[in-house]
């Protein structure tokens, strides 16, 4: 499974982007899918992940009631649409794929199998 991410750019704060992650490959072996983010000098958090039919989500604390994860599996594609923006919301933003079946969607790092190459977001303030 190949994961590539975009959408990234430069924005002020308050502002709006919306990420797109594109599967490609294997992908009926995909289940659960995320979004993390790697800001300057520090390790890779998590920021939403999405179940395979779409029912189930969590998010981190940080982004809850600003960011929305969705997907469209017809389509091999993952949204994160990122509203209210912050300074602290720059980053690199990585997309993930995780082809086990769980029954609560996976927030750690190494509980994903692919990952694409990352798109940077740049909030301005």
């Amino acid at each position: 499974v190949q994961l590539q991410a975009s959408g990234g750019g430069l924005v002020q704060a308050g502002g709006s982007l919306r990420l797109l992650c594109a599967a490609s490959g294997r992908t009926f072996g995909v289940y659960g899918m995320g979004w993390f983010r790697q800001a300057p000098g520090k390790e890779r958090e998590f920021v939403a992940a999405i179940s395979w039919g779409g029912g189930s989500s969590n998010y981190a604390d940080s982004v809850k009631g600003r960011f929305t994860i969705s997907r469209i599996n017809a389509k091999n594609t993952m949204y994160l649409q990122m509203n209210s923006l912050k300074p602290e919301d720059t980053a690199v933003y990585y997309c993930a794929a995780d082809r086990t079946p769980r029954t609560v969607v996976a927030t750690r790092r190494w509980e994903y199998d692919y990952w694409g190459q990352g798109t940077l977001v740049t909030v301005s303030s």
